[in-house]
């Protein structure tokens, strides 16, 4: 490979969600891109597998969420029109909790407040409407008919297939062992080789804090475990007749889709059991205290589907303090942009995500209102 070779306009390092969709956006607009992934793509030692990825127009965890929700909804459509693939499947979404709770009341600010159809159901009129729903007498739900899910293996193999076709080189099995920045340059080593950019942009989900020193302590990977049960009523649990769900509850924070690709239908806790882990840990498999924690609930709030467990899969929250994103520039070297952490919910963002980071790479701005994630706000609470 001679050094010419080796010279791109931008590196990203990590070719997950954020990392494919900004190689995407880039190669798309001409620019000399290289994306480098550490593990297979796709893989499942991060936070993109698990056959299903919820999207929801309405969003209680801030209403500022919404307008790139809109450009995430679009993108992900023009997406699948060009990898002539099914890639996003509306179910409709149901944000439930005791009224006056975070829940429901953040999901109903939000349709109100960017004008979004909605419903409110009572839990008697929700189980009416899908059956396989059985939430305590007490609770309200938002009903939003835009919801449903991603398929995320589907979602980042479409963008590095498109990234490639539009001229980018991605690379899987070479983790970045350093960078240094040099001058105007960014210089980039992996066991296999050294390569050099204008810009680095760093998607490494988990291992961002390995990577961007002021993150070490910032973003905070933890475990997290989903499980698919096989329901009773097949029908009930269809994508037809089962909205994607956000429901709060004595239990806890909880979350779920239907039955597809895997036989059973999905569920998963936020935070599950609240353990902080070291990426590169290898023993952070699923167990029976994580099964029985799911079922608990599934027995509880969905007994149709409470048949046999048909998987169980770890994965990875990587945690901010508050929970939101880090979208910006490196505190030292303005060539260095960092993308995520997403803290448990930023695959559906990923499609604008990567436009946002394209943007940031060729222009040094964007028009999207990216004030709520800037990395300046954690120092400022110091």
């Amino acid at each position: 490979m001679t050094a010419e070779q080796k010279h791109f306009d931008v590196i990203v390092v990590g070719a997950g969600a954020m990392g494919s969709a900004a190689a995407y956006h880039l190669a798309r607009r001409g620019i000399k891109v290289l994306g480098l992934e550490r593990f297979d793509i796709p893989h499942t030692m991060g936070s993109s597998h698990g056959a299903t990825r919820i999207i929801r127009l309405a969003y209680l965890e801030h209403p500022s969420y919404v307008p790139l929700l809109r450009r995430a909804y679009e993108l992900w459509r023009e997406l699948q029109q060009l990898a002539a693939r099914p890639l996003l499947h509306i179910t409709g979404s149901v944000d439930a909790s005791l009224p006056r709770s975070r829940v429901f009341e953040g999901s109903l600010e939000s349709c109100k407040l960017h004008g979004l159809h909605h419903e409110i159901l009572t839990s008697r009129e929700l189980t009416e409407r899908f059956p396989a729903y059985r939430l305590p007498s007490e609770v309200m739900a938002v009903f939003q008919p835009d919801g449903g899910f991603l398929a995320p293996e589907a979602c980042i193999v479409a963008h590095v297939m498109l990234a490639r076709a539009c001229g980018a080189e991605i690379r899987a099995r070479e983790p970045v062992l350093e960078w240094k920045v040099s001058g105007s340059r960014v210089a980039v080593r992996t066991h296999k080789a050294s390569y050099e950019a204008e810009r680095l942009i760093v998607a490494a989900g988990a291992w961002i804090g390995k990577l961007i020193k002021p993150l070490a302590a910032i973003a905070r990977p933890e475990r997290q475990v989903l499980g698919w049960f096989e329901p009773a009523h097949p029908g009930w649990f269809s994508p037809e007749r089962f909205p994607v769900f956000n429901l709060q509850v004595e239990d806890g924070h909880y979350y779920g889709l239907p039955v597809f690709d895997v036989p059973g239908f999905k569920v998963g806790k936020y935070h599950h059991r609240r353990e902080p882990i070291d990426p590169d840990d290898p023993g952070r498999e699923s167990n029976p205290e994580d099964e029985a924690l799911l079922r608990g609930f599934v027995t509880r709030y969905f007994p149709d589907g409470a048949g046999p467990t048909m998987g169980l899969r770890a994965c990875m929250f990587t945690n901010t303090p508050d929970e939101h994103f880090i979208l910006d520039r490196h505190p030292e070297f303005p060539q260095v942009l960092i993308a995520s952490p997403c803290s448990g919910h930023g695959f559906k963002f990923s499609s604008v995500i990567g436009e946002i980071m394209a943007d940031l790479a060729e222009r040094g701005e964007t028009r999207h209102d990216t004030s709520l994630f800037r990395l300046a706000r954690f120092a400022k609470n110091h």
